[in-house]
């Protein structure tokens, strides 16, 4: 299977550093976002991905490039640690980037990959969204869509007043963590609402999306809305939306990333005992 991750958004919320950095590189301790979505989408099997990137995105492609003038200078000063991290991460997995050349939404975006997926399943995961998952959380979706052979959104409950901030879906309960999709809707009003179940960013998706993001009207923000595709796709075929079980961290959003900081932090040997102890002095 192939994955898709957008990465081409403005990241509008983090400005001004994202004036010349993109937000899918703000850094989690030591390493950016992005990178934690490929490895999610490698350790879930997948060693073909395409990263939909915009203007000023060439970061991310510089990121999982070779180095020769760092690694040089690594090996000449004998540090073989670093050498081996940066090393690693130009070698974790075969990238394709396409650009998108406006800004017309998540679904355009998606729709720039159509000819390099051709007419196969496809995951997508939001290259701003970082998951903890004892199992990768697209690697579960995946699981779903063997079993079903349609196509598959992960679902996590929110706050109701938080429902305007995501795509919302209801759905039919099969069992504690299954639904079958009734209906999406993008960044409802609280009453608009049909549920508090709101739609992440991990995706698994046949090919039909396509045919639907092509005949969606502009939709909320005048963009191209994915879940606005999906609410037509679901008028020719069934879509399952399924409760991950993880951790999710919205990194395009300020508390979501100082909170992945600092829980991201409190799990590596060399810093938790020292974050502990600071956050106790703030009592």
């Amino acid at each position: 299977m192939k994955a898709v991750i957008p990465a081409a958004g403005l990241g509008t919320r983090f400005l001004p550093a994202t004036k010349s950095m993109p937000k899918e590189m703000l850094p989690i301790i030591d390493k950016p976002t992005i990178q934690y979505v490929v490895e999610e989408a490698i350790l879930s099997g997948i060693d073909d991905i395409i990263i939909i990137t915009g203007r000023k995105k060439r970061a991310i492609e510089d990121h999982f490039d070779k180095n020769f003038e760092l690694e040089s200078i690594l090996e000449e000063r004998k540090k073989f640690d670093l050498l081996k991290k940066v090393r690693d991460v130009s070698n974790l997995v075969d990238i394709h980037y396409i650009r998108q050349k406006e800004q017309k939404g998540l679904g355009d975006a998606i729709y720039c990959a159509r000819k390099h997926i051709g007419n196969e399943t496809f995951a997508v995961l939001l290259g701003d969204d970082v998951i903890k998952a004892e199992i990768p959380c697209i690697k579960q979706l995946m699981s779903v869509y063997v079993k079903h052979k349609c196509s598959v959104i992960a679902l996590e409950e929110v706050p109701k007043k938080k429902v305007s901030d995501y795509g919302i879906a209801k759905g039919k309960k099969i069992d504690d963590s299954l639904y079958k999709i009734e209906d999406l809707i993008e960044k409802p009003s609280i009453k608009e609402a049909p549920s508090n179940l709101s739609i992440p960013g991990r995706y698994i998706l046949t090919p039909k999306i396509f045919d639907c993001i092509e005949k969606v009207p502009l939709g909320k923000g005048n963009e191209i809305q994915l879940t606005d595709a999906l609410k037509l796709l679901l008028k020719n075929e069934h879509i399952y939306g399924y409760k991950f079980k993880g951790k999710r961290y919205d990194i395009g959003n300020k508390f979501g990333y100082i909170k992945a900081i600092i829980d991201f932090a409190l799990e590596r040997e060399d810093l938790k005992d020292k974050v502990r102890e600071y956050l106790g002095e703030m009592k």
